[in-house]
This record gives structure tokens, sequence and C-alpha cells, in this order.
């Protein structure tokens, strides 16, 4: 059996080597051996992660016969992309195993806890969202200001002066210090 690991972490600062490790244990186990080996530095909320998508890859060239993650909030970033990848898996005949949960998608019962557990990934990101919203709204109640701080009139001033001049929005930015985008919605 072609068993694939998939490991995950929000930020570079953190490591997957705690979840590789934890699945090498399981594999060795079992008596799996594993193939390949994909992992992600990004947030799981991101549409493209580089080594999810290889894995995809790999698993559409049937190149594995199993993916091990440590925890299915790893793997997916809301129910409905925990079921597309589900139902992917299983259009390629792969199964998965996630450790934290210990679900085994060879079993009905571990298909069934896989989708409960996405169920209650997605609830707990929606949670989380909710808190954070709400401490935004707290600060902005207090008066706090969120977001980048203004451009200065002055500086407003000599972005139109040098767009009347004839000067480039790129040009005008590099001169100002500022993202194209902004010299632009500054000079309309």
């Amino acid at each position: 059996m072609r068993i694939a690991m998939y490991c995950r972490v929000s930020t570079a600062d953190q490591t997957t080597d705690n979840q590789a490790i934890a699945l090498e244990e399981v594999a060795h186990k079992m008596g799996w051996e594993i193939t390949d080996t994909f992992t992600d530095v990004i947030s799981g909320a991101k549409t493209n992660r580089t080594g999810l998508d290889a894995l995809m890859d790999a698993v559409k060239r049937k190149q594995v016969d199993m993916v091990m993650v440590w925890d299915v909030s790893r793997l997916g970033r809301s129910m409905a992309h925990l079921v597309t990848l589900l139902e992917e898996f299983h259009a390629n005949r792969v199964d998965l195993y996630f450790h934290q949960q210990g679900i085994d998608t060879r079993t009905p019962s571990g298909k069934a806890m896989y989708q409960m557990c996405g169920v209650f990934a997605e609830f707990e990101r929606g949670m989380i969202r909710e808190r954070v919203m709400a401490g935004l709204q707290r600060a902005r109640s207090k008066g706090k200001r969120i977001g980048r701080p203004p451009v200065p009139p002055i500086q407003v001033e000599k972005i139109k002066r040098l767009r009347t001049e004839g000067l480039s929005y790129r040009k005008i930015a590099k001169r100002v210090d500022l993202s194209v985008c902004t010299v632009h919605r500054l000079s309309a």
C-alpha cells in the first residue's frame, strides 16, 4: 500500500515535525510504508496550498492508496471543502487516516466520523471568526482606528500634482512610496 503523508501548519514560526513524527510512528506500527510527504506552511483558509495541490495531483495519477493526516483541521478549510476532498479521494479509491480523531475511512463508520469532524472544524472556525469580529467592533467602539493609516493630505496633493505633470501611476507610486493601487485611488 502506497501511503502519502500530509502535514500543515499555519505560520512560518511553527513546524510540521511533530505531526510527521506521530504519523511515522503509526505507519511503522501498522506496517505501512510512507512513500510521499506533502507539507504546507499556510493558513487552512487559503485556497491555493501547493502541498495539498501536489498531493491531489498524486491522488489523481493513482500514485497513492492512502493519505495520513495528523488532524482533520489540517486538511480542509470548511465542511464543503472537506466533503469535496473526501469525494475526490473516494472517486480515486484513496482512503484517509486522521491520527487525532482515530478515523480510518476504509470503514463506513470512519467515513461518517470524518464528515462529523468536518462539521465541528467548520463550527470552530466560525466561532473564531465571531470572536475576532467582536474584538474589532469593541476596538472601533472605543475609537481605535482599524486598518492602514490614512495618507496625509500633503502627500495626496503631491500625487495629484505629479499626475497632472504626466507621470505614470507606477512612477508616482515609487516616488511617494505607496502602492500603485493607492496612487490610482487617490489621484482620482
